[in-house]
């Protein structure tokens, strides 16, 4: 019983101390949703060189998208004219940050941790980008991100201040809230089971203790911001921040579908290269962190980053947090656009790759921006798209589908 109180004491600290700052992430992705837009990302992006590719690796740091959320931008770079470099590095340094996971960073482990992660995120971009452009060999006849549909564009992306709030606070914590949620309870987990600096020295720092968390964050898929909470319990009991930050970057920036849509989009030896890149500056920022934190009180298991706003104030964020993940979830995990005209055909598909509800905002704006929809209806957890519309073709539709990083395949007219 003991156990079960203190389980549930840690999360729900976890959650004060994070969610004041998530909010304002939120609230800062959804002002990004509307400034940084598509066109505007392929008017500076869309080209290649160096310029393009330090653009690309620094315009990805503040961007709010997961490791599958960007791909569907990725593949419009890509099919805009951007070199593989630049849509690699794009493709490395945004998972890694965001303005709502720095934030929480910063609540959590303090203002050094949190500009360190930015940095090795914008750096290990640039650098993935440069070498694939320079050694990732010969490009592959067709791939994910080449493919484009002609006349699928982003010309029904909604502007304003209420898609602005949609986005801070309905899309982004529904697509963050499953793997948060989990990242929570793991932190709540480890703070009951596991003793304050209980993991030993041998393990919990150097280059042992940086491999081990290598190896369990390059599989596995976790966000930039549900990594948070695991990466602060780690080093409450013993971990070094190295050894954590090594975990917030390869967890976020490489999963195991992830690698493979890079392997049939960009080629066999940029994917590799993208995977090395992501782990060798994962190591070496691990490795400059430690020195830096060297003596500190985050380098003995402190998290600095707590108890900066009052109590109170935690308590209140904690709760709004909760009901932005929880409403949805409860209300119903389908989610239609447009009206159903009477007498519609209806289209319905199968499709692989929708792991979140950016995925599924992608597949939906995919839809819709074909000619003859009237609306999507997306089963997140179905994995099934129902399109309708007076004459809605599945050609387009699949392109369309496929062009924004899923699988789609045509099930059959209802």
């Amino acid at each position: 019983m003991n156990y079960l109180l203190e389980f549930i004491r840690e999360v729900w600290g976890t959650a004060e101390a994070m969610a004041p700052y998530l909010l304002f992430g939120f609230a800062l992705a959804g002002l990004l949703s509307q400034v940084v837009t598509q066109a505007t990302v392929e008017r500076h992006l869309g080209k290649t060189g160096f310029w393009s590719t330090l653009k690309a690796s620094l315009l990805g740091v503040p961007l709010p998208l997961c490791s599958c959320g960007v791909i569907p931008v990725a593949a419009s770079l890509r099919s805009h004219g951007a070199s593989r470099g630049a849509t690699t590095g794009f493709l490395i340094s945004t998972p890694q940050t965001g303005v709502d996971s720095v934030l929480a960073t910063y609540g959590m482990l303090g203002p050094v941790v949190a500009v360190f992660r930015v940095v090795a995120a914008f750096v290990s971009g640039l650098i993935g980008g440069v070498l694939v452009d320079a050694f990732g060999g010969p490009a592959p006849a067709t791939g994910l991100l080449q493919a484009k549909a002609d006349n699928c564009t982003d010309s029904h992306a909604e502007r304003g201040v209420l898609p602005a709030l949609r986005y801070g606070f309905v899309t982004l914590p529904a697509s963050i809230g499953n793997a948060l949620m989990v990242g929570m309870l793991i932190a709540g987990a480890l703070g009951a089971l596991l003793p304050d600096g209980s993991i030993p020295a041998w393990l919990g720092g150097g280059i042992v203790g940086m491999l081990a968390m290598m190896a369990l964050g390059v599989p596995m898929y976790v966000c930039a911001t549900s990594s948070i909470p695991v990466a602060a319990a780690m080093i409450a009991k013993g971990m070094s921040p190295g050894a954590a930050l090594v975990f917030l970057m390869t967890g976020p920036a490489t999963n195991a579908a992830t690698i493979g849509v890079l392997w049939r989009a960009l080629g066999r030896r940029a994917a590799v290269l993208y995977v090395a890149v992501v782990a060798g500056s994962a190591l070496a920022s691990g490795f400059l962190l430690d020195a830096l934190l060297a003596g500190s009180m985050l380098e003995h298991g402190g998290q600095a980053g707590r108890h900066l706003l009052p109590h109170w104030a935690g308590t209140v964020a904690a709760i709004i947090l909760l009901a932005l993940i929880l409403v949805p979830r409860v209300l119903g995990r389908r989610r239609a656009s447009g009206p159903v005209v009477e007498g519609a055909t209806a289209v319905e598909f199968e499709v692989s790759g929708m792991t979140c509800q950016h995925c599924a905002e992608s597949a939906r704006k995919a839809g819709m921006s074909c000619s003859g929809v009237s609306s999507v209806e997306v089963d997140l957890r179905g994995g099934r798209v129902r399109v309708a519309g007076p004459n809605p073709r599945e050609q387009e539709l699949c392109a369309a589908l496929e062009a924004a990083g899923f699988r789609a395949k045509a099930l059959d007219r209802g």
